[in-house]
């Protein structure tokens, strides 16, 4: 009995705070009609709340005739929370408010460091930020590449970072003594984008993360989809290519090794080392050439680059085209470094996708460039911690 009340306790808390930060300016009476509680139970919980700091009344709202109702929000600094992207060129982190609106943003650079200089490096991210922070830190959320234990917070593989069976939560746990949960980066992304991006009323949702590695989070009914496994959306290791380069994973011709930034940079250096007079090599260190370079040169329109990348393009469109079949899923961001090709690259996409579908698959077919960009994955690990730990998003 006792369990049975402390359930429903947290379920009726949940079920206001989550109804008070959907709406974001509320009374007790409509909290008690959205959500079928009596109103003697709302007024029970928003008190507890208020008590808490979670809440605050801001005063009186436009009377309906009677006595004027008073108008309650979430206290949206009431905690901090530490959102750490591992999925990039650089490790990135923010102090994140619980509307999403990034305190303070710190970046440092990992020059391709892994295993244990990888650590070391998460390690410093958090203290600096953890400097900054005003207000006590409710937790560490983490968006890291790779395949995922989540209910155990184990990075089992991650081959860009050379980590196996790594206990990142536990690590994490030990040192800053606060709630810390870890995820794929693309399902974090995915959540992010969701939460925090431009709002739609889509219920079901894939971000495709294309940087360094690719992935997809799936929102599948509002909630990031994990599959049997935790590892839905791991489509950078799904070999598109027969017989085709040697991938990190040990497979021949990935995705990942067709349509990453990383791929893309690689293709146009080895064509700038066949072709002398190739835009490419006016860069002035080839060997570091970057995806920035690669999209001024884009840009300016050269053959040979737009050939690479929209070729990169193509298989990205191949592999979306399989989820439409298998998900029918209808909105697809493209988030990551290589998002940045713009238009012209994401027209490649749509036009692979449409020889490859059923018509009836491409109604209502939305297939755009994320909208959170950098602060995705961050954003999203924010909002992972605050589902598990307020159960708001």
């Amino acid at each position: 009995m006792k369990a049975t009340r402390e359930y429903l306790k947290r379920h009726n808390s949940e079920l206001v705070l989550k109804t008070i930060y959907d709406h974001v300016e509320i009374s007790r009476a409509d909290i008690a009609r959205i959500t079928r509680l009596t109103r003697t139970t709302v007024s029970e919980v928003v008190n507890n709340l208020i008590e808490d700091g979670l809440v605050e009344e801001l005063g009186y709202g436009p009377s309906a005739g009677g006595t004027p109702p008073m108008i309650i929000r979430v206290v949206k600094d009431w905690r901090s929370i530490i959102g750490i992207d591992l999925a990039n060129d650089e490790f990135r982190g923010g102090l994140i408010n619980l509307r999403g609106e990034i305190e303070h943003w710190e970046c440092v650079p990992i020059h391709d460091s892994d295993g244990e200089a990888a650590k070391a490096l998460i390690f410093q991210l958090i203290d600096q930020l953890m400097k900054h922070a005003t207000r006590p830190v409710m937790g560490i959320g983490v968006g890291t590449p790779g395949f995922i234990d989540t209910q155990n917070g184990i990075v089992i593989e991650a081959v860009n970072l050379d980590w196996r069976q790594f206990p990142l939560q536990q690590l994490l746990k030990d040192r800053y003594q606060v709630p810390v949960l870890i995820s794929n980066d693309s399902q974090v992304a995915a959540l992010g984008e969701y939460t925090f991006g431009d709002p739609k009323d889509d219920s079901n949702l894939i971000v495709m993360k294309v940087g360094r590695g690719i992935g997809a989070g799936i929102v599948v009914d509002h909630h990031i989809y994990y599959g049997d496994g935790s590892h839905a959306g791991a489509i950078g290791h799904v070999v598109v290519k027969d017989e085709g380069d040697l991938c990190r994973c040990g497979h021949c011709g990935c995705l990942e090794t067709v349509s990453s930034s990383r791929a893309i940079v690689k293709q146009c250096k080895k064509y700038a080392a066949m072709n002398p007079n190739s835009p490419l090599n006016q860069v002035a260190d080839i060997n570091k050439l970057s995806t920035d370079d690669v999209i001024q040169i884009y840009n300016n329109g050269d053959p040979a680059v737009i050939e690479i990348v929209h070729r990169a393009a193509h298989y990205l469109g191949v592999v979306i085209a399989h989820m439409i079949g298998s998900m029918n899923i209808n909105r697809f961001l493209i988030s990551g470094s290589v998002s940045r090709f713009g238009e012209q690259f994401l027209d490649v996409i749509r036009k692979t996708v449409k020889a490859r579908v059923l018509p009836a698959q491409l109604d209502g077919l939305r297939i755009e460039e994320a909208n959170l960009e950098t602060e995705a994955i961050a954003l999203g690990a924010a909002a992972m911690l605050m589902a598990k730990e307020l159960g708001i998003v």
